[in-house]
């Protein structure tokens, strides 16, 4: 790696001009290899190269890979597209992306003056390295997308914050606090969106590095790889720059698109009124209706009869104050509980009980188990694959939890969750002629 470095150092790295990152262009700065990469891997029908990012053409197992847009990106139809199960990566630094991170709550911040490591003694060059998530003193592995990556070569970057996003790159630093480069989410429970301050890592020149390199390639297949909720097999899209964009007509991207003209109207009406004052009638009106509204709450809060409760001595106790097993699945059930700790909890009786299958000695860790099972061979790959994801999302959820950082998970997580650990369990079990 270091001869590697030493060999491509000699080579200008010039800041991309204003026709970087075309697909079709064959120079230092055009992304052809980059396209030619996801054709290899994909083969040529399922890897689009697009002028024209047509909404309506895409469908919830295709990937988007957008790349410097010099336009504003509809929130509205990108949201759309990721709740349908779709995966959008940005790649951007002083495009027009700012606006869609901003509404995904992913901040843009300036790369470190003083990266730890940088090419040819240059900061505009520095080194980025995979993030490792550490939950409890252990590593947890890396993101699927930067598994062959040793460290990435940077070309003028721009970094990435966001609470709750789990980081994919991030570029250490000296006397000051490291940047994250790429990071990571999943939207609604099924889309995936990948953000990255560097779209230059992928560019024709960029790709002779080796560690740039694994990471397109890793990029590209994670795009239309298979997802927990089933099969993707779809089409990879690519865009950059000036593309064009046609929005959907139908359909709920449109209602919502018609729903958010609807408000922004009213609330030129609203300024509008607070500027100019509510008129006469209005405020008459507005004076009957809460006039009439006291009227009737004090008539029913005099007219209601007294109802007779229960002292509290004498009431039999809740299942949650009673404790022990009962008071645990009341705790968990309870509506007022937050469903992150359910799914750490599923996560526990499946690291105990896989702990127990597969004869692990104890302290049981993910990273044995998950070694395990690939050794005995113990799970289908699809099952294996499953696993990890699962295993994944734990270890996001209880990272939040530990850190106290907010963290959504629903019902239906859990349930998908539940659905999963048994599938798993059944499938190891009935292999050893147990059962679950």
């Amino acid at each position: 790696m270091v001869c590697v470095l030493a060999v491509l150092a000699s080579v200008p790295l010039p800041r991309a001009a204003h026709a970087a990152f075309e697909g079709s262009d064959r120079g230092w700065e055009g992304t052809s290899e980059f396209v030619a990469l996801a054709q290899e891997r994909l083969g040529k029908a399922r890897v689009v190269l697009a002028n024209e990012l047509d909404w309506a053409a895409l469908r919830p197992a295709d990937g988007l890979i957008i790349l410097h847009p010099q336009r504003e990106l509809d929130f509205v139809e990108a949201s759309s597209f990721l709740r349908d199960g779709g995966r959008l990566a940005l790649l951007d630094d002083y495009g027009k992306g700012t606006s869609l991170l901003e509404r995904f709550r992913i901040r843009r911040v300036a790369a470190p003056r003083t990266p730890r490591r940088e090419l040819r003694n240059n900061p505009a060059f520095a080194l980025a390295f995979p993030s490792v998530q550490v939950v409890a003193g252990q590593e947890q592995g890396r993101h699927p997308i930067v598994a062959g990556v040793e460290q990435l070569v940077t070309n003028h970057p721009m970094g990435l914050e966001h609470p709750d996003l789990t980081p994919v790159l991030s570029i250490p630093a000296t006397g000051e606090p490291e940047v994250m480069l790429a990071v990571t989410g999943i939207i609604a429970d099924r889309g995936r969106l990948f953000a990255m301050g560097d779209p230059s890592a992928v560019i024709n020149l960029m790709l002779r590095y080796p560690g740039n390199r694994a990471f397109a390639a890793g990029l590209v297949e994670y795009m239309v790889e298979d997802d927990t909720w089933g099969p993707r097999g779809g089409r990879l899209f690519i865009l950059a720059n000036g593309f064009s964009e046609r929005r959907q007509k139908t359909g709920a991207a449109s209602l919502v698109r018609d729903l958010d003209e609807r408000l922004g109207t009213l609330q030129q009406r609203l300024l509008q009124a607070h500027e100019d004052g509510v008129p006469n009638t209005v405020a008459l009106l507005f004076a009957i209706v809460t006039a009439l509204g006291a009227i009737g709450w004090t008539v029913s809060a005099a007219t209601r009869p007294y109802r007779q409760t229960t002292p509290r001595h004498v009431r039999e106790p809740t299942l949650v104050a009673q404790g022990g097993s009962a008071g645990r699945v009341a705790l968990l059930a309870a509506p007022t509980t937050h469903r992150a700790l359910a799914m750490l909890e599923l996560g526990n009786a499946l690291e105990e009980r896989l702990g127990l299958l597969l004869k692990v000695p104890p302290p049981i860790s993910w990273s044995e188990i998950l070694a395990e099972i690939d050794r005995q061979k113990a799970l289908s790959q699809p099952s294996s694959e499953r696993l990890r994801s699962l295993v994944e999302e734990i270890r996001r959820v209880e990272s939040a939890v530990a850190a106290s950082r907010p963290t959504r998970v629903t019902d239906r997580m859990v349930y998908r969750m539940r659905s999963s650990v048994e599938t798993i369990l059944r499938e190891i079990t009935e292999d050893r002629g147990g059962t679950p």
